[in-house]
């Protein structure tokens, strides 16, 4: 049998993806280990231990700094406020560019022009413009717009692919069957998009969640975890860090994993529905 050689180039991207892999996954990984440290353990390697003595600390005991429920907390609400307002405007914005109308070119690129603007610019802007207008920044206002303008752009661009794609022949027949705009757009054309959506969602929800820049200047006086966690480095020398960084991150991958079981359930429900 004749075997087909890997040249030199296969092996230089398996090389790089190897790297990739490492710098990707080695962070998060030290920090998961490096939580589970015995009660006398630090922040570095080697371990003093294991235990779960940091977890319950983090979970049960008042912190000396930080305030880790308010923060989580805040971050949360504004995450979903973030992924509602990313899917409503998102779809709308994805409906209405399916026509031609004047000056959509303009307002298209106007609409992700924020994805090349530096963060921080973006963030000391809008908390400029509260302060000239006498407004206290804070984040279910200041922050929620700063993080919006992250977010929508990619759902933006999410929407305007799916559409793209979208065969409106589907829409036709439901017409000529009698359905009404609103059955059309409920019935045939929402149960297509509804894993995209899900993807948008998801998609808003984690950019703000963990978003660090565009909240440093528009959070007000209350910080998000974000904020909290990048506080509690020059504050904090156990590994309770650690395991804050293990929590989060575990509820980051949770949320991922309930969006992904959602979409299954979904493609199995419309599977059977088509073949009943």
């Amino acid at each position: 049998m004749n075997s087909e050689r890997r040249g030199p180039g296969f092996y230089v991207l398996t090389a790089f993806f190897v790297l990739f892999v490492l710098f990707l996954y080695g962070p998060m990984t030290t920090i998961f280990i490096l939580s589970f440290q015995g009660p006398n353990g630090g922040l570095t390697f080697p371990m003093n231990g294991v235990s779960l003595r940091w977890f319950e600390n983090l979970l049960f005991e008042q912190q000396a700094v930080g305030d880790f429920g308010g923060a989580f907390s805040r971050s949360l609400m504004l995450g979903i406020m973030t992924m509602l307002t990313t899917v409503v405007v998102s779809l709308l914005a994805g409906l209405a560019f399916r026509r031609r109308f004047l000056g959509a070119g303009p307002l298209f690129y106007l609409a992700i022009a924020s994805l090349i603007v530096p963060s921080i610019l973006i963030s000391l802007g809008i908390g400029l413009a509260f302060n000239v207008f006498g407004l206290e920044p804070a984040w279910y206002s200041s922050g929620f717009g700063a993080h919006l303008t992250w977010t929508l752009p990619f759902g933006l661009l999410i929407m305007f692919a799916v559409f793209n794609r979208f065969n409106p022949a589907y829409e036709e027949a439901a017409r000529d069957l009698g359905a009404t705009p609103w059955q059309t757009f409920a019935h045939v054309v929402l149960p297509i998009i509804l894993p995209s959506l899900i993807g948008v969602g998801l998609f808003g929800f984690t950019l703000s969640y963990d978003e660090f820049a565009r909240t440093l200047m528009t959070s007000g006086s209350f910080n998000t975890l974000p904020l909290e966690i990048y506080g509690m480095t020059t504050n904090v020398t156990t590994p309770v860090l650690y395991a804050l960084g293990t929590v989060t991150t575990v509820f980051s991958m949770a949320v991922i994993l309930l969006a992904l079981a959602v979409i299954a359930v979904l493609r199995k429900r419309r599977a059977r529905r088509l073949a009943g």
